[in-house]
């Protein structure tokens, strides 16, 4: 995606993820598919893929209880909410998952999801 191949970059996560299901090592499961929906938008704006991608990572990051993954969807969620004009869906997603943070506010997941939290309050 950064040097501009997002197609490329759909293969590349496509091949990861089939590994996951051949493997059943699932423990970038979630960030794989928060990129897989990133990338969905960068290649075609594929909205509504995207937030099944979004959507999908979340609830596998909540299965493992792997905060920090859920937390980098959410925010991904919740950015394209907001960009959609569902500005108060995006925030009350991204406000569940930040609000369990009690430490590490100096991390830059954490401080990107309380700038877009007050972006699109």
């Amino acid at each position: 995606m950064k040097i501009g191949q997002p197609s490329e970059g759909r293969r590349v996560i496509g091949e990861a993820l089939d590994r996951v299901h051949t493997t059943g090592e699932r423990v970038w499961e979630a960030e794989l598919l928060r990129l897989e929906g990133e990338l969905r938008l960068a290649a075609s704006r594929d909205v509504a893929g995207a937030l099944d991608c979004f959507r999908r990572a979340i609830e596998v990051a909540r299965q493992q209880e792997a905060r920090s993954w859920e937390l980098r969807a959410a925010s991904s969620l919740a950015r394209l909410l907001a960009a959609e004009g569902r500005r108060d869906e995006g925030r009350r997603t991204l406000a569940d998952v930040y609000g369990w943070f009690t430490e590490g506010f100096d991390t830059a997941d954490l401080r990107e999801a309380k700038a877009l939290l007050e972006d699109i309050a």
